[in-house]
């Protein structure tokens, strides 16, 4: 992690947090360990959120800072991309939440390591995940939630795709302070703190070594 860019990004630094993470790419530092520091920054930021100390404004500004950063990340990600495709994906943000930086992160490294992705945006409602799993026969849901109101919608979206007999899809959520026991509260198949956990999950559920 580094904290010089995790410190930009809390502290609403733009332009100091995009020449950062320039530099940090420059002198070799993992496109990966980067967005794991842009993914705890947005973890303070939440928490600061929820606890009434930064509002909306200041979301929305992280989010533009993020944005522009993955814009930088991106380039160097994808020609690691594989062109084979692995199996599909449907994912969102959930009913409720409109953050979309760590949605969209983790969409993006499933591409390029060879999933179809069908990102269906923010504030998704549950019957929305249901048809998307329908149109496409896709048998990996990931639901993503920046803050603790996506909990209910998350546990909604499992209990409809069980009740629409999708019973062999599997669901893994993410964003923010998700951990095991909201996993059990959600019934979620698995959760992930970061992307690639996205992407292993996906490659073990599709049977990919």
């Amino acid at each position: 992690m580094s904290k010089e860019l995790i410190e930009a990004i809390t502290e609403m630094r733009e332009e100091d947090a995009l020449q950062i993470a320039n530099r940090l790419l420059d002198e070799g530092v993992a496109p990966m360990a980067v967005l794991d520091s842009c993914r705890e920054a947005m973890e303070i930021i939440g928490q600061r959120f929820e606890k009434g100390e930064v509002f909306i404004p200041e979301l929305i500004l992280a989010g533009e800072m993020l944005s522009s950063i993955t814009e930088v990340i991106k380039p160097r990600l994808e020609g690691e991309a594989t062109q084979k495709k692995l199996g599909k994906v449907v994912i969102g943000t959930v009913e409720g939440d409109i953050h979309d930086i760590a949605k969209d992160i983790v969409a993006f490294m499933l591409e390029i390591n060879g999933f179809e992705v069908t990102d269906l945006g923010v504030d998704v409602p549950p019957a929305k995940f249901v048809d998307a799993v329908k149109e496409t026969g896709a048998k990996v849901v990931g639901l993503s939630g920046f803050l603790t109101l996506a909990y209910d919608p998350m546990k909604a979206t499992v209990e409809a795709l069980k009740d629409a007999g999708l019973n062999d899809v599997k669901v893994m959520i993410g964003g923010g302070q998700i951990d095991e026991q909201i996993r059990e509260y959600t019934r979620a198949d698995a959760f992930g703190q970061d992307a690639m956990t996205a992407v292993n999950l996906a490659r073990k559920w599709y049977g990919v070594n």
